[in-house]
């Protein structure tokens, strides 16, 4: 049975879209109206992600660990060490943040603009970084952002067709301590790039505290993913 939490997970989301409407763009979850059943990956993925370099040797310690429960429950995982697609999706991303940052920044210029000249002062100095940033690029820039955005996409939309799903890191590390920051976002950003559904399983550890588990599906293959997160979240 897929577990009370993934199913609730389902049926909110679904029902956001159907009641409420969507982003442009995202016409809610692909799938049926009631969670899917869990059904076991053939073969998944592993990508290092942008934020593999800050990792904390307890991180990568527990992705280890869950690579090899993966492996024994018999479902093969490739990385970009033995396979080339996975490779080229790794460098496709490698720059997902940054991209992803001009990318919102230049699509946030107008309201922010008028925002600032109602009263700059109610404006955070990150809103108002972002838009400095916004005035800075131009039109030419933001198309050669979509087109590398639009590139990463076709790449990842080929490694469909030798992998059922991508897993990684959630975050870097265990949660930062304070408010002051909701952690380094460097291993999930790339999902929002690919506009590629995800889901974090809170399966494993670091410092102690929960560290996530994520699973990456393809474009419009939402239930496929929570079937199969919910077949991982059940190895552990």
């Amino acid at each position: 049975m897929l577990t009370a939490t993934l199913k609730d997970a389902w049926q909110i989301a679904y029902e956001i879209a159907v009641r409420a409407g969507g982003d442009p763009g995202y016409p809610g979850l692909f799938g049926p109206p009631r969670a899917p059943a869990p059904r076991k990956p053939r073969r998944l993925a592993f990508l290092e992600t942008p934020g593999w370099a800050a990792t904390s040797a307890g991180a990568k310690g527990a992705m280890a660990k869950a690579l090899e429960r993966i492996k024994s429950a018999g479902i093969e995982v490739v990385s970009s060490e033995s396979h080339a697609a996975v490779a080229g999706v790794a460098a496709a991303i490698e720059r997902a943040r940054p991209l992803s940052m001009r990318i919102n920044a230049w699509e946030w210029r107008w309201p922010l603009n008028t925002y600032r000249e109602r009263d700059a002062s109610k404006l955070s100095r990150a809103l108002l970084d972002r838009l400095a940033e916004a005035e800075r690029m131009s039109l030419d820039q933001y198309r050669e952002d979509l087109a590398q955005r639009d590139s990463a996409r076709v790449r990842y939309a080929e490694l469909a067709a030798d992998c059922d799903a991508c897993i990684s890191l959630s975050a870097p590390a265990a949660a930062p301590v304070g408010l002051g920051s909701t952690g380094d976002p460097n291993c999930t950003v790339h999902t929002s790039l690919l506009g590629c559904p995800a889901i974090s399983l809170p399966v494993l550890q670091d410092e102690g505290l929960p560290l996530g588990l994520q699973a990456a599906g393809f474009v419009n293959g939402d239930a496929q993913v929570f079937a199969m997160a919910a077949a991982i979240k059940a190895l552990f």
